[in-house]
């Protein structure tokens, strides 16, 4: 089968497609045609070796965990799912070899969920990182209600639109830091626009003056510490992006697999309260432009790869 491989740390240019043998399908474990494949900044921050003290990596190694497709083969301890089955899935392990760009994917059934019946393959792909890493942040981390004004830093991305829309559901108001050329985006999204950087604390205190309840921050770096200019009393703060959060009293999350969470997410889906936004896709051949596309940053949604 073709899947996309890389033999040493670097850049995209590092990519490469080659033919590989079929994986092998574990106990556990359901064999995926792959139908499409998205790119997400953990792939490349492993591509260059910024997480090998995390994750060991064996070259040659084949990026991605997000993966959407139809089940061709479920494990003999697999009998969750059968041939047809189709899914979505965060697939990551402990270990980084056999990613998501290939043909055909070994994913183990803790990483799987099935796919909404109504959503297209490109924004399946675009669904369970992001998605998940939404879902996690604010229900089970900042447990966001409807009592709750809820600050999303990078709030038009994959991860931030999926925020929006995820504390929306849960009726909580919600303010969304992008450029000014995003911000129709996230008010339809069901959010309250602010241009980040300088003087973006002034700019939350002018739209919600009693303060925020919960920041959800996808950036790092100077976005968590406007926290305290910011917040309500009891305000509770989460990065996915930032460990150095605890040091303004919030908590660093690392999103895990979660069958329970991804059928969360799908019911979502289906009540029209969830949309992925794909900001562009490209063939399996194309991968490494697909990198290069979304390493530049200032994406709206999701890059992902098509592979049949």
């Amino acid at each position: 089968m073709r899947a996309v491989v890389y033999d040493a740390h670097g850049g995209p240019e590092m990519l490469r497609i080659a033919d590989v043998p079929e994986p092998t399908v574990g106990p556990d474990s359901v064999l995926v045609r792959v139908r499409a494949a998205a790119v997400n900044p953990v792939d490349w921050k492993i591509r260059e070796g910024h997480m090998d003290s995390l994750l060991d990596v064996f070259f040659p190694a084949t990026p991605g965990w997000d993966v959407a497709g139809v089940v061709e083969r479920p494990g003999v301890a697999a009998p969750e799912f059968a041939p047809g089955d189709e899914v979505v899935g965060y697939v990551r392990e402990d270990v980084v070899r056999r990613g998501t760009f290939a043909e055909q994917v070994a994913a183990p059934v803790r990483t799987l969920g099935r796919k909404p019946a109504g959503l297209p393959w490109a924004q399946a792909a675009g669904l369970p990182l992001a998605g998940l890493t939404a879902y996690q942040a604010l229900v089970h981390a900042l447990r966001v209600g409807g009592d709750d004004t809820v600050l999303v830093h990078a709030a038009s991305g994959g991860v931030g639109s999926m925020a929006v829309q995820i504390a929306a559901a849960r009726g909580a108001r919600v303010i969304g830091t992008a450029s000014p050329r995003n911000h129709g985006y996230l008010r339809s999204l069901g959010a309250e626009p602010v241009a980040y950087g300088d003087g973006l604390a002034e700019r939350v205190r002018a739209v919600a003056p009693d303060g925020v309840t919960a920041v959800l921050d996808l950036v790092g770096g100077a976005a968590p510490a406007t926290t305290p200019e910011v917040a309500a009393p009891g305000v509770r703060l989460v990065s996915v992006a930032d460990p150095r959060v605890a040091g303004y009293g919030g908590r660093y999350l690392f999103v895990r697999p979660d069958r329970a969470d991804l059928a969360a997410l799908g019911e979502l889906v289906d009540a029209g309260k969830l949309t992925v936004e794909v900001a562009r896709t490209f063939p399996l051949e194309r991968a490494a432009d697909a990198y290069r596309f979304a390493e530049q940053g200032h994406t709206r949604g999701k890059v992902v790869v098509e592979v049949a």
